[in-house]
């Protein structure tokens, strides 16, 4: 019997960020995960959907595990660094050919910035409630939410691995600790 939908799934994230997508025809993917054609092709009905679904999977599933310990973290001004470590927790098993691959195929990397800017606006969140509620310095949250945005947008698009030689969960975890410094919360 073949594997349910969401474990598939699971394992298709799981080779795509070690490995990338691109090179991956469905039958590399079917001899990859031993399953049949037919069994990928309940992912998605096309390898362009089946990387779509993998990719947002991936970020859904992310999201949902970094919200889960924002909402362990009592203190407010602390969920800023939970957030952003969790963030770059998040993106560490992600390979440089994954990042390529969301780079180069357009619909992939419209997911990535699409979460990044999720990401940015979740920055900003979290700087109003720990500014309210005095846990961080009374910075402009509006301020750091954009300049958070333009980092992230900068490492998404490769930028600041391209002059920093930092891979993207490494960039986010400078942003982190960046970030919680300049706004005085504190580092788990």
């Amino acid at each position: 019997m073949p594997p349910p939908r969401h474990q598939l799934l699971d394992e298709l994230i799981e080779l795509f960020l070690a490995e990338g997508f691109l090179e991956f025809g469905i039958g590399d993917l079917a001899s990859r995960l031993r399953c049949s054609r037919t069994t990928i092709y309940r992912v998605a009905e096309t390898k362009e959907e089946v990387v779509l679904a993998a990719v947002r999977g991936f970020f859904r599933r992310a999201a949902e595990r970094i919200e889960a310990q924002v909402a362990a973290e009592p203190d407010p001004g602390a969920r800023l660094a939970v957030y952003l470590t969790a963030v770059a927790e998040e993106l560490a098993p992600a390979s440089e050919r994954f990042y390529a691959d969301l780079q180069a195929y357009a619909p992939a990397s419209e997911i990535y910035e699409a979460n990044t800017r999720l990401a940015a606006e979740r920055v900003q969140d979290l700087v109003s409630a720990g500014v309210a509620a005095g846990s961080l310095r009374p910075v402009d949250a509006g301020f750091v939410g954009t300049a958070v945005a333009q980092v992230m947008t900068a490492i998404q698009g490769g930028r600041i691995g391209a002059g920093s030689g930092l891979a993207d969960a490494a960039a986010y975890r400078a942003l982190a600790d960046l970030v919680v410094h300049g706004v005085g919360g504190s580092t788990p």
